[in-house]
């Protein structure tokens, strides 16, 4: 059984994220991931009539690269309302994307303890 008061901030919830999309289906996962760094492309003017959510984006990208982790942190919004809202500022040409970059390799342990030699050798 759930507290008193819990349901509804629960429902109230989803009510936020229908009325925040408008209904829409939240956009593919692949197309903006967690990782994603967005910012907003230069010399552009916000939307007319912006929603609070939009205002909120425009003011964090504007200071330059986040994640779409962290806007939707920021925003406490749900991540695929957030990509909701960053995918449609981005079809509107008003933000700029990069893809995280790609996982680091394994460098051979040879290679590491010749450059750990290397230094020991120069600074003792």
């Amino acid at each position: 059984m759930s507290a008193p008061g819990e349901e509804s901030s629960v429902s109230s919830g989803f009510v936020r994220s229908y009325v925040i999309t408008g209904g829409r289906g939240l956009p593919d996962a692949e197309d903006l991931s967690l990782v994603t760094l967005v910012t907003l492309a230069p010399d552009r003017q916000p939307p007319p009539n912006p929603s609070p959510e939009v205002k909120a984006i425009w003011e964090l990208c504007s200071g330059g690269y986040l994640s779409v982790a962290e806007v939707a942190g920021h925003l406490g919004l749900p991540v695929g309302v957030a990509r909701l809202l960053l995918q449609d500022l981005n079809q509107q040409g008003h933000l700029l994307r990069r893809q995280a970059p790609p996982p680091a390799q394994l460098v051979d342990r040879k290679i590491l303890e010749e450059v750990l030699h290397g230094l020991q050798v120069r600074f003792g």
